[in-house]
């Protein structure tokens, strides 16, 4: 049961997934949540890196959607800051928002991989889709209320499968070691 939140691969920040890797995989877009993800939960700029990171996908003609279960005005605030398309209200864990993505951007489920800090919303979500996924360290160390009890869940869950799985462990980027899955 608890299989069903491991992640394909650990990396320490979405910054260290590179347009070589993506290709690697046949990845021609990524599917990324929001808060503590791409950005700071608690702040709606990107950072210098952030913006970097999108233009070096986006010369690489690799898509970066926002797939996020805040709501349309504060996703499509950010969205439109970095020019790029997003979902919001994504229902995540459930399969709603991947399956509209998919449809809205014509992706397949191999096409795609799914980059986020939680492993209740993203990493389950992505599993649930059929869809490989990424699990990145939140950008801060601090949370919105609401995801607070995620995270004591998680920690209960991500203890359990690191004692089950030994390869599940944090790397500098998606080829350091092979998937954890």
């Amino acid at each position: 049961m608890l299989k069903s939140f491991k992640p394909t691969w650990m990396v320490e920040s979405i910054y260290q997934i590179t347009p070589e890797q993506l290709r690697n995989e046949n990845i021609k877009a990524v599917l990324t949540d929001l808060d503590n993800t791409l950005i700071a939960w608690n702040n709606p700029e990107a950072t210098e890196e952030t913006i970097e990171w999108i233009e070096l996908m986006k010369e690489n003609n690799i898509n970066v959607i926002i797939l996020s279960n805040n709501r349309r005005k504060r996703v499509e605030k950010v969205a439109s800051i970095l020019e790029l398309e997003f979902v919001p209200n994504a229902l995540k864990p459930f399969q709603r928002g991947f399956n509209k993505a998919l449809n809205e951007f014509d992706l397949t489920k191999d096409e795609v991989l799914m980059v986020g800090d939680q492993i209740i919303t993203d990493i389950k979500g992505a599993n649930n889709a059929g869809i490989e996924s990424v699990l990145v360290k939140p950008i801060l160390d601090s949370d919105a209320w609401n995801t607070r009890l995620n995270r004591f869940v998680e920690l209960k869950i991500m203890t359990y499968l690191i004692n089950k799985n030994p390869d599940m462990k944090w790397r500098g980027s998606l080829h350091d070691r092979e998937r954890t899955k």
